[in-house]
């Protein structure tokens, strides 16, 4: 059965032009007027459209970029449990490569009429990409919420670590050992934590060692979040002289612990490196990994507090969507340095072999059988 916005409007007593407003989803529509053409097009017959359904009160999504990265199931346990508790159903849904993308997946949630969303380490990490996806998420009156990574084009709240002070954490451990060559080992310069980290670490190469901008910026290699990806950005490093190297993620740490490895030296008495996340079962590591702790549980419980004030902020009761200003803002948390054994004062430096370059067998060249270790 075809709606006619005149028989909608009639039964509804608002104009043809509210109905429209009310049935493609766009904002400047009290809370009432909305229920009431919705029940007039219920009272006429009509199917309503998918996108204006009933939202379950005990459905929520959870979108995260993949799985195989320890931290993003660490978070999806924190969250679920935390959504269990307020008596909602915890929705999974997870990108996998060369199947559903963030908005594929962000369609089905809506489409399955979740009462919100919480994006982990979203397209809205990545400065390139179009944020308008997030306004037009709003304007269908699903609330959300954004961990790692922030933009000041998108209405929401936003939970993330302060990657900054996890750096300088990590480099003033580091030097404090004696390091003075250290490397760091990021994803993807386009990330907005990636940057951040960038940030902390050209700020304390220079407060910790007097090292200028120009020449930290040598010691940052982009890589992919992934133990062959740090592997990779590790090996740059250590041709370059590096004598620790701080990695944006465990599982580069893995990787970069394994270029050492291939090239004949040892860790943490040739090389030191930390990770990032303190993801499970890393503690037990060969060698266990010294890493700075990603506040998750904190993180996680905070994210769905905030959701869940979203979500009652979109009551049928609340102001007129026009008057009402949504959320913006960032709940930053405080992470922690955990030393354990991949991290040892640095070796005296030879002479000969130039600035940061340990012993003999850290020159270039002196790689040793790649099966080693």
């Amino acid at each position: 059965m075809t709606a006619r916005l005149a028989d909608i409007a009639v039964q509804a007593g608002v104009s043809e032009a509210t109905v429209s407003r009310v049935l493609n989803g766009k904002p400047g529509v009290s809370a009432t007027t909305r229920q009431s053409v919705l029940a007039a097009l219920d009272v006429l017959g009509y199917e309503r459209p998918v996108r204006l359904r009933q939202r379950s009160a005990g459905l929520v999504g959870l979108i995260t970029p993949e799985l195989e990265n320890p931290i993003f199931p660490a978070f999806a346990q924190v969250i679920g449990q935390a959504l269990t508790r307020q008596g909602y159903t915890p929705v999974l849904a997870t990108q996998t490569p060369g199947g559903s993308t963030e908005d594929e997946l962000t369609e089905m949630l809506v489409d399955r009429g979740v009462a919100g969303i919480i994006f982990v380490s979203g397209l809205h990490a990545d400065t390139t990409a179009d944020m308008g996806r997030y306004e037009a998420l709003r304007g269908q009156g699903v609330p959300f919420v954004l961990i790692n990574g922030f933009s000041d084009k998108v209405q929401a709240p936003f939970i993330s670590p302060d990657d900054g002070v996890a750096i300088s954490l990590a480099v003033t451990h580091l030097v404090a050992l004696g390091h003075e060559r250290i490397g760091l080992a990021v994803g993807p310069r386009r990330f907005v934590p990636v940057q951040r980290k960038i940030e902390g670490f050209v700020r304390s190469m220079r407060e910790q060692l007097g090292m200028g901008p120009a020449e930290a910026g040598e010691l940052v290699q982009h890589s992919l979040y992934t133990l062959e990806g740090g592997q990779a950005a590790a090996g740059a490093l250590l041709e370059r002289g590096c004598t620790a190297v701080v990695c944006a993620s465990d599982m580069m740490a893995l990787g970069a612990i394994r270029a050492a490895r291939q090239r004949g030296l040892r860790v943490p008495d040739d090389v030191s490196v930390v990770g990032y996340d303190d993801s499970p079962l890393i503690a037990f590591t060969d060698p266990p990994l010294t890493t700075i702790r990603q506040p998750v549980q904190a993180m996680g419980q905070a994210a769905v507090r905030a959701l869940l004030e979203e979500v009652g902020a979109d009551l049928p009761e609340g102001p007129q969507e026009s008057s009402r200003a949504p959320l913006r803002s960032e709940f930053v948390f405080h992470p922690e340095l955990v030393v354990r054994g991949s991290t040892a004062s640095a070796r005296r430096a030879d002479p000969d072999a130039g600035r940061g370059i340990a012993s003999p067998s850290r020159a270039r060249g002196a790689v040793q059988d790649p099966t080693a270790g």
